[in-house]
Order: C-alpha cells, then sequence, then structure tokens
C-alpha cells in the first residue's frame, strides 16, 4: 500500500481528473458499437478508477458514478 499527501488545490485536481476518466467510460460503455469484450475490459478499470475516486468524494457525488453492473454486462 501507498500513501500520497496532496494539498487541498492537488486533492481538487485529482478529483476533476478522475471524474472526467469516469465520465468517459461511461459514455464508452453505452456505445453500442463496442464488443463485450472490449466493455468488459473497460468495466474492469472503471472499478478500479470508482475505487480511487470514492476515497475522495462525498458520498452524494459518488452516487452518480455508481455502476450498474447488469447494464453493461
Amino acid at each position: 500500500m501507498l500513501g500520497i499527501l496532496f494539498n487541498d488545490k492537488e486533492c481538487k485536481e485529482l478529483d476533476y481528473v478522475l471524474r472526467k476518466e469516469l465520465d468517459e467510460m461511461l459514455l464508452d460503455l453505452n456505445d453500442s458499437r463496442l464488443d463485450g469484450e472490449i466493455k468488459q475490459s473497460i468495466t474492469r478499470r472503471y472499478k478500479t478508477i470508482f475505487r480511487m475516486y470514492a476515497r475522495l468524494a462525498s458520498p452524494k457525488e459518488l452516487s452518480r458514478y455508481a455502476l450498474n453492473v447488469r447494464t453493461y454486462k
């Protein structure tokens, strides 16, 4: 396990970057042109990024990015 100290500005920037990455992956998961194997890979990555975001975000913000796995299989 690694630990990193961020100041307030860096936390806000990390929050922004993670949210944008989650938004992009949600768009990709809704793309009907992508096949199941690619969507599974995106879903695995999404879960990792989501866990990172969960360390910074409030529960209200986090609920916006909760993934319904059944929808994206």
